[in-house]
Order: structure tokens, then C-alpha cells, then sequence
């Protein structure tokens, strides 16, 4: 008896549309991230591209709080507390009890911190720059995203599958 031929697995997210969209978007994430790392990599930084939005925006406003920074970022405080133990331990940032609230950890930049964001801000312009190109290219791909996300805010993913599950009178 001859072996069956293997099934065609290529190209399965592009195949099964939107229901691999969570699959598409993290390939996605994953591509750009890896091209970012390669570029601080060739100017011999090691630098992991989640640190980009706490770092900037300690940079842009000062000292900020867990919360503060999760807030802006749109991402959960567990997220920023785990970035926020990578950057103390590399030496970036520090973090200090605020003076009006105790309970309140505020973070700010070490000088070394300072240093990288002033070595890596024309880096991070090029990558702003090839971000809007790339936007373009792909027809407001951004767009398309804010929409989505507009779209799990007035209703989740969970909710819409657990109507779909619900047993029909």
C-alpha cells in the first residue's frame, strides 16, 4: 500500500480567514518585533522591543506609576509590572514611593536609562517613519485595527462565541 500524500498545511492561517485572526495578528507582531530586534542587534544594543513603550513614555512624561503607564499603554498592569522588572534589573529605570501616595510606586528613568533613550531616538524614528510607510502600503492598516478593536470593545470575542454555543430555543 503507498503512502498517502501529506495534507497541504501551507499558508493554514491565510486558508482559515477569520477565524485564525488571533494567529495572523501574533505572526504579524512577531515579524515586526523580530525586524526591530535585528536592527538594535546591528548597533549592538540589546534591547527587547516590549520595553519600547514604557521607556518612551517615561521619557516623554517623567515619572509615571504602574497603572499610569498600563493605562496609556492599553495593556494590563501585569504586563507592565513584568516589563518593569526587566528594565530595573537591566539598569534602566528605578522606581520610588510617591510622595502623595505611599502605596504608589513611581518609575522613572536611571541615567543609563536616559542614555539608551537618547542613543535609540533615531532608531526609533526610522522605525516610526517605516511604520507609516508600511501603514500606507498595506491601505491604513491601522485603520483596519482600530476598528477591531472598536469592535471587542463593544462586544468581546468570548461573548459572540458564547451566543453561538448557547442552546437555541
Amino acid at each position: 500500500m503507498a503512502d498517502a500524500d501529506p495534507p497541504d498545511l501551507g499558508a493554514y492561517t491565510t486558508r482559515a480567514g477569520a477565524a485564525a485572526i488571533g494567529a495572523r495578528l501574533r505572526r504579524l507582531s512577531e515579524r515586526i518585533d523580530r525586524d526591530a530586534g535585528r536592527l538594535y542587534a546591528e548597533i549592538g544594543v540589546d534591547f527587547e522591543q516590549r520595553w519600547f513603550g514604557v521607556l518612551n513614555l517615561l521619557s516623554l512624561f517623567g515619572p509615571l506609576s504602574v497603572g499610569e503607564l498600563a493605562a496609556a499603554l492599553e495593556v494590563s498592569h501585569v504586563a507592565v509590572s513584568q516589563v518593569r522588572q526587566a528594565l530595573t534589573a537591566a539598569g534602566l529605570i528605578s522606581w520610588e514611593a510617591d510622595a502623595r501616595d505611599g502605596r504608589r510606586r513611581a518609575l522613572r528613568l536611571t541615567d543609563q536609562g536616559q542614555a539608551l533613550v537618547e542613543r535609540l531616538a533615531p532608531l526609533w524614528r526610522a522605525l516610526a517613519e517605516a511604520a507609516v510607510e508600511l501603514d500606507q502600503e498595506a491601505e491604513a492598516a491601522l485603520a483596519a485595527l482600530e476598528r477591531l478593536e472598536r469592535a471587542l470593545a463593544r462586544r468581546s470575542l468570548l461573548d459572540r462565541a458564547r451566543d453561538r454555543l448557547a442552546p437555541r430555543p
